[in-house]
């Protein structure tokens, strides 16, 4: 029986996903990992492991192009804890807007007091704040949890703005035509009262709202990072709350830069701490994780391109290669001159890695494995019945 290891817990949902698997956080030759927040980069991978499925959005735990360049494929789950998320964006900044953590705190300190009542009556105007709909909304990054953000904020009576030049035709689709999109970022940034930042940490998102993006902001705007920390220049931000350039910094991931600013409300890592986003996250993982074990097929990868295509025939080939010139052309020869029909065939690239199957009408055997593993470029073959 082929074994899954699971890092982290994870929801008990996999098992019925996975059944026929040995799922097991001590897996000794796992050809699939589970994981949600452990540190991989250190780790190091068994000859036998085939795919690791994050059961979440955000990949920076896992070493992405060692996984790569050692034929290892990378799920996420995208848009599994959007509505999560989607949710603690709004009740963070109605929190924020409305005092509620202070007014709460005040309350307390009310215990026992038999005047309460009156005190409540009398104290609850330094609590005053203002509502959200006829306020700006500005929405960074359109993928599956900017685009539920966007439509929640008008449904809430708020003008929005997005901005996303690389937004999906699919997430195009689902986004309400009452958002204005914005041509350029210091638009979005110059006309928002919230300013929430919903992109990917990379290597070109790193940073990515800093000094410049401070100086367009309003006194009284709210920035809100439900993404990811380095994504906004900390000190910046720090600098600007602390002169009056920024009103409030909203932050699910507390570090010791912002943790205890009077005007920095740091949540623990909460945005996708429901039960329903870790369900919906393990499942995703492990279905992905499954197909891609047993057809090869490769959805949601962030380290390879999406290549997937329904079974025909007797054998699949699923290979993994180089991003060069002739190895399909190679790999179509070689099976060929095999005798062998190709029922169907789909190449997916990006970047320096592309990915292959084929599908054939008999099953080949003897020394096909060897020959295709030889082919300069290729970095995995498999053979799937």
């Amino acid at each position: 029986m082929q074994e899954i290891k699971t890092l982290n817990k994870i929801d008990p949902v996999v098992n019925g996903v996975l059944k026929g698997y040995a799922v097991s956080d001590d897996a000794k030759e796992p050809v699939g990992i589970l994981v949600r927040s452990a540190k991989l980069h250190d780790m190091e991978f068994p000859e036998s492991l085939l795919a690791i499925a994050r059961a979440g959005a955000g990949v920076n735990n896992i070493p992405l192009d060692r996984c790569a360049a050692e034929g290892i494929c990378v799920f996420n789950t995208p848009g599994a804890n959007a509505n999560a998320v989607k949710e603690l964006v709004f009740a963070a900044i109605m929190m924020v807007n409305r005092n509620l953590v202070e007014a709460i705190d005040w309350c307390k300190g009310l215990a026992g007091d038999p005047d309460a009542a009156a005190k409540v009556e009398k104290g609850k105007n330094q609590f005053v704040g203002p509502e959200l709909a006829g306020k700006t909304m500005g929405v960074i990054g359109l993928g599956d949890i900017g685009v539920r953000v966007a439509n929640e904020a008008y449904a809430l009576g708020m003008n929005v703005i997005g901005f996303d030049p690389f937004i999906s035709v699919d997430h195009a689709w689902k986004l309400s035509r009452a958002v204005e999109h914005a041509d350029s970022l210091d638009y979005l940034i110059r006309n928002s009262d919230f300013i929430t930042i919903h992109v990917p940490l990379n290597d070109k998102t790193r940073g990515y709202f800093g000094e410049k993006e401070l100086a367009a902001c309003k006194p009284t705007a709210v920035l809100v990072n439900f993404s990811r920390d380095p994504i906004v220049d900390i000190p910046a931000v720090l600098k600007a709350l602390d002169e009056g350039r920024l009103a409030r910094y909203i932050v699910d991931f507390p570090t010791p830069g912002v943790i205890g600013h009077e005007h920095v409300v740091a949540i623990p890592h909460l945005g996708a701490s429901t039960p329903e986003a870790e369900e919906n996250c393990a499942r995703m993982a492990a279905t992905e994780l499954r197909d891609y074990i047993e057809n090869g097929n490769i959805t949601h990868s962030v380290n390879y391109p999406d290549c997937a295509m329904p079974r025909s025939g007797a054998m699949r080939v699923a290979m993994i290669h180089k991003n060069v010139p002739n190895i399909v052309s190679g790999v179509t020869t070689l099976i060929s001159s095999r005798g062998a029909n190709i029922t169907n065939m789909t190449n997916r690239s990006r970047g320096e890695y592309a990915c292959t199957l084929l599908d054939l009408d008999e099953v080949l055997n003897g020394t096909l494995y060897q020959e295709l593993s030889s082919i300069e470029g290729v970095i995995r073959v498999r053979l799937l019945k």
